[in-house]
């Protein structure tokens, strides 16, 4: 039997209206993602063969909720988000979920205190494109170290990132990572639109 989980309400719209507008860099929209992305994204999880999935800067669950409907019995499943607002507005919506209140640099520990080796996929919904190239290197490192051979990164970008030099560095990014990249069809249906990125270990 699926679980339903409580919607976000107006009010948690304006609440991460607010957070963009205090921290632009770090929230990087000024809406949540639209549930087509969220289904979109993780249409690529493969119920059976998953045990750890990881999800970076949940916001208001969006992307949560697709993700426990989708998991079989047994899978873990962990959260991290930097914002504390934000973290607030999950823990309402998702008490059960596991959810760290912490930084991604962080996830080997993280992973450490969990008894986690490795990780089947991490989804994420971090502005990557807003951060500087330092950090960008620096949590994509802790990313690939987690997954095990054959797991999958799957985060979106915005159709106007491509033409853009932060999209475009970003995609390079993960092109010294990752051997195979591919990117879906556009999603209209999002504030603004966006596609995925699927990049495997």
């Amino acid at each position: 039997m699926v679980e339903k989980y409580m919607s976000p309400s107006l009010a948690t719209y304006w609440k991460f209206l607010r957070e963009f507008l205090r921290h632009p860099s770090t929230i990087g929209a000024i809406a949540p993602s639209s549930t087509a992305l969220a289904r979109l994204i993780v249409s690529e999880i493969k119920p059976v063969s998953t045990s750890v999935i990881v999800e970076y800067g949940p916001g208001t669950g969006i992307f949560t909720a697709e993700i426990l409907a989708k998991m079989r019995p047994g899978c873990r499943f962990i959260a991290i988000e930097k914002n504390l607002r934000m973290a607030d507005i999950f823990k309402l919506r998702f008490p059960q979920v596991r959810l760290f209140l912490d930084s991604v640099e962080n996830l080997p520990l993280i992973l450490a205190d969990e008894g986690i080796s490795s990780v089947d996929y991490i989804i994420s919904g971090l502005p990557w494109a807003s951060f500087d190239s330092a950090l960008q290197k620096k949590l994509m490192d802790v990313t690939v170290a987690a997954l095990r051979p054959g797991g999958e990164f799957l985060t979106f970008a915005y159709i106007h990132s491509l033409i853009l030099p932060a999209g475009r560095r970003f995609r390079n990014l993960l092109q010294g990572y990752f051997p195979k990249i591919e990117h879906s069809s556009i999603v209209w249906r999002n504030l603004p639109p966006a596609f995925v990125y699927r990049c495997i270990k």
